[in-house]
């Protein structure tokens, strides 16, 4: 079993900044990939950013230049710097892994339980 937990989120005025952590345990054997989506009521989840297992980061237009991912390869951690927040930031985070748990087996996605981040005006 892969478990993801979340950290960080929480209650922030606008144009202040939150870190959001995640930390993946369980039978991992590679991780291909690490990333944060968001999803609000109504709306599909969506890509915030992902960083690769080769260190390759990518981002949504709407957060580039105001969020930061990286990651912590050996304690397979994944963060989220988010400065500058606006009350559309306003979601429920997910983490998000692509890896493989045991060799040979074909790679697998995996999602945490999800924190909330509200941005008041």
């Amino acid at each position: 079993q892969v478990q993801l937990v979340e950290s960080g989120g929480g209650l922030v005025q606008a144009g202040g900044s939150l870190t959001l952590s995640c930390a993946a345990s369980g039978s991992i054997f590679s991780i291909i990939k690490m990333g944060w989506y968001r999803q609000t009521p109504g709306k599909q989840r969506e890509l915030v950013a992902v960083v690769t297992s080769g260190g390759s980061t990518s981002y949504a237009d709407s957060v580039k230049g105001r969020f930061t991912i990286s990651r912590d390869k050996e304690k397979n951690l994944v963060y989220l710097q988010m400065n500058n927040l606006k009350p559309e930031d306003t979601a429920v985070y997910y983490c998000n892994a692509g890896l493989i748990a045991r060799v040979f087996e074909p790679a697998s996605e995996h999602w945490g339980q999800g924190t909330q981040v509200t941005v008041s005006s």
